[in-house]
């Protein structure tokens, strides 16, 4: 996106935009998501993964799902998690790659 094309954004993209980096601003959020980037869980497997009581991973698991930025499928009585594309993940990656240059 060109300077000039940053100008064009709208309010409502804007909004959108911050709405997401506030969701994914959360350290517990970015760990979920980087356990849900190359398989599926159940939120019990999550939340013995991550030391956390499931009721607290179900939680952040609903706004990641309201966010769009996993799924869920269901298995049997299982509900599985996973990624829902890897944008987040390059987002993810650019802060990290900044995080190093500053190392």
């Amino acid at each position: 996106m060109s300077e000039q094309d940053s100008l064009l954004l709208d309010e409502k993209t804007i909004q959108q935009v911050s709405k997401l980096f506030k969701i994914i601003s959360d350290p517990t959020r970015i760990s979920i998501l980087y356990l849900l980037e190359n398989q599926e869980l159940n939120v019990g497997t999550i939340a013995k993964v991550m030391n956390m009581e499931q009721s607290a991973v179900s939680h952040q698991l609903k706004v990641l799902k309201m966010a769009r930025l996993v799924k869920a499928k269901r298995k049997g009585k299982a509900m599985l998690y996973s990624q829902m594309d890897n944008h987040v993940y390059s987002i993810l990656e650019q802060g990290i790659i900044h995080i190093n240059e500053e190392k």
